[in-house]
């Protein structure tokens, strides 16, 4: 008995030996370091910047390491998404992208697709809408209209930067009305100033660029580009309530570059759903003028595609596709 009891003891010391070093071999969960880089494809200052900082805060709680914003924009994404797409999968390296991916490839800035990357997960959408400084003739969507039918190519519309959603969204609200107008890109912190200071007729923006002005009583909006009315701005009719079928709203998600692991996906999209549902991710989106839209990785990438598709059809209709 005393002989098989010891051979039973030097038995379980070798299995606890061996459970114990293959468990030390193991590599730590994701992330095992900071920081991790979220790339913004716009400036410093801009609503997309503010809420990639809100994120990036709430992320950094969640997943215990640094989370930070870089902002490398230019070319309507095109500077960021050509550098995170160069990046090593490993999950350090994120995008803050949005519709961009496939307005930016379709109209031959972007020599890659939207599949260049693995989406991690949805995290906020957000409305275009028409807007005119508050002393402006036009007080209704269908004034413009009617004028710029009297005199095409006279009404100048500012947005974003040729290629951008803004742009894009103009050119198809007007197309859809029949009329001619003038767009006119600036680069996104000039497109407010442009329209206060009288140098254009209106501009197309989101909601967390105009907010303030609206709020102050130095803007008004004549139609927002979404299936139903938003939140922000509830007494604002929709395109389509104008007969007018336009509805082009943007939303935001983080991806990573293609072949990124899933378990670190599926840690990102953890706490970014973490993030995306609490009180205070909610507040801070309340005040940029969006609105937390989370969807898992699996049902972002449904999206994504999807409206790729859509944007290339919408693109060609329109004149803007220029990739093959």
């Amino acid at each position: 008995m005393c002989a098989y009891g010891g051979v039973r003891a030097a038995l379980a010391s070798v299995l606890l030996f061996t459970f114990a070093g293959s468990v030390l071999a193991q590599e730590p969960p994701f992330p095992k370091r900071g920081p991790i880089e979220i790339t913004v494809l716009f400036p410093a200052g801009s609503s997309a910047d503010v809420a990639a900082r809100l994120l990036a805060d709430g992320m950094a709680k969640n997943l215990g390491q640094a989370v930070i914003v870089m902002n490398r924009p230019g070319a309507g994404g095109a500077i960021g998404y050509k550098y995170v797409g160069g990046q090593k999968p490993d999950g350090y390296s994120l995008v803050w992208n949005s519709n961009s991916i496939s307005t930016t490839y379709h109209s031959g800035q972007l020599p890659f697709t939207y599949e260049a990357f693995d989406e991690v997960a949805q995290v906020l959408a957000e409305t275009p809408v028409l807007a005119v400084p508050a002393a402006s003739k036009y007080k209704t969507l269908a004034d413009m209209i009617a004028a710029a039918k009297a005199q095409p190519k006279t009404i100048t519309i500012a947005n974003s930067g040729t290629g951008s959603h803004t742009h894009f969204t103009s050119v198809a609200l007007f197309k859809a009305a029949g009329v001619e107008v003038i767009d006119v890109p600036f680069a996104a912190a000039q497109v407010i100033p442009s329209i206060l200071g009288g140098q254009v007729d209106a501009g197309v923006q989101l909601p967390a660029a105009l907010a303030g002005n609206v709020k102050a009583g130095q803007m008004r909006l004549l139609a927002a580009m979404t299936a139903k009315r938003d939140s922000a701005f509830p007494d604002v009719p929709t395109a389509r309530e104008l007969k007018l079928d336009v509805a082009l709203e943007l939303w935001r998600g983080i991806a990573v570059p293609k072949g990124t692991p899933k378990p670190v996906i599926a840690a990102l999209e953890g706490a970014i759903r973490k993030t995306v549902t609490s009180k205070e991710f909610a507040e801070g989106s309340e005040k940029l003028g969006a609105r937390p839209a989370f969807l898992s990785a699996a049902d972002f990438a449904k999206v994504v595609a999807k409206e790729d598709a859509d944007i290339a059809k919408l693109m060609v209709l329109l004149g803007m596709k220029k990739s093959s």
